[in-house]
């Protein structure tokens, strides 16, 4: 066991040996009331942080909601609203200012049990507001069994766009077919969306996040369920109707990832680091690889990263649980090559 733990560490050091590595500076437990908390996003909107999440009984199943918390500093947090939906499990709550910075923009899925934990429908939700406190109630987007599973603005054209995928595109339903579909979406506004684009991706390809590098160059990192497992990398360029796809060497799940202000990149996502199992990993990412960079104290259930920089640090929220019962948490990594301001 010495000796495979020591060989993972080797691997995990000259994965990173040809990169500044990043520094955890701290991480704090910010919420773990919950039996069951998990699935996180991260925004910064009219000077506050925000970040949401899903608590709930268990990880499947059950009305889970979506918690809003808030804090000015990223230090400490307040619980500041909740989004509900009788009947309805809310999913993975999606962060996203809107084009004119007036609106904070949730997108979820709203998944139906019927009282068990085998799922009977599932169609994605939206929710807004201008202060975070108030939300307007969900309402339903695309059709039913479609999952968007993350909405980002493109800057260029001032749109929102995002990847939906439907386990049972041929059939409908309710069992799962043997291969799923992906395809992007965009939008004016968030509320009504419209197809443009169909992504061939195999092995049954679903969560995706998508983003718009600055110069205009459109990236998507897709999770795939079947085959190897492995993770793609998307390019297309505007209209964003073609892509041109990459297979990584590694497995990524719950994932996300930023430009940063000198335009490197950043994914954060579950995956394997410097020590056995599985954790909340950070990645050095290019338009078509992702290396290794930082492991977040993490482990089992956990992932689902959002990702904000702010005065020179990286905040990553995610959840885990290696402390015992899933609960959200808040880091802050220092990246060696981008420069703190002085007041920090």
């Amino acid at each position: 066991m010495k000796r495979l733990l020591l060989l993972s560490l080797l691997c995990f050091t000259q994965a990173v040996s040809a990169q500044e590595q990043a520094q955890l500076v701290s991480v704090q437990k910010i919420y773990d009331k919950g039996k069951h908390n998990a699935f996180t996003d991260l925004a910064f909107f009219k000077n506050q942080f925000y970040c949401c999440f899903r608590e709930a009984d268990a990880h499947v199943g059950g009305d889970g909601k979506i918690r809003i918390m808030l804090s000015t500093s990223g230090d400490t947090w307040v619980s500041y609203a909740e989004i509900a939906e009788k009947g309805t499990d809310l999913r993975d709550p999606k962060l996203e200012v809107t084009p004119d910075g007036k609106r904070l923009y949730m997108l979820c899925g709203g998944s139906l049990y019927g009282g068990t934990t085998e799922l009977k429908g599932r169609r994605p939700r939206y929710s807004t507001t201008t202060d975070g406190k108030v939300w307007t109630p969900p309402q339903k987007l695309l059709a039913e069994g479609d999952w968007l599973w993350r909405a980002t603005v493109n800057p260029a054209d001032q749109k929102f766009y995002g990847v939906s995928y439907n386990t049972h595109p041929a059939t409908g339903g309710p069992k799962p077919e043997a291969e799923w579909s992906l395809k992007s979406y965009t939008s004016v506004d968030g509320s009504v969306w419209q197809l443009s684009s169909i992504m061939q991706v195999p092995g049954q390809p679903n969560e995706t996040t998508m983003r718009f590098l600055k110069d205009g160059t459109a990236l998507a990192l897709v999770r795939r369920e079947a085959a190897d497992k492995l993770g793609y990398i998307g390019s297309a360029t505007a209209p964003y109707r073609e892509w041109k796809w990459t297979p990584l060497n590694t497995v990524v799940q719950g994932q996300n990832f930023i430009q940063l202000p000198d335009g490197s990149l950043v994914a954060g996502s579950r995956g394997r680091g410097a020590t056995p199992g599985a954790h909340m990993v950070l990645y050095k990412m290019t338009p078509t690889s992702l290396e290794p960079m930082l492991e977040l104290p993490s482990g089992g259930d956990c992932s689902y990263p959002g990702m904000v920089f702010h005065k020179g640090h990286l905040w990553v929220s995610y959840y885990s649980s290696h402390e015992g019962k899933s609960a959200i948490y808040m880091a802050k990594v220092r990246l060696p090559w981008m420069k703190v301001p002085p007041e920090e």
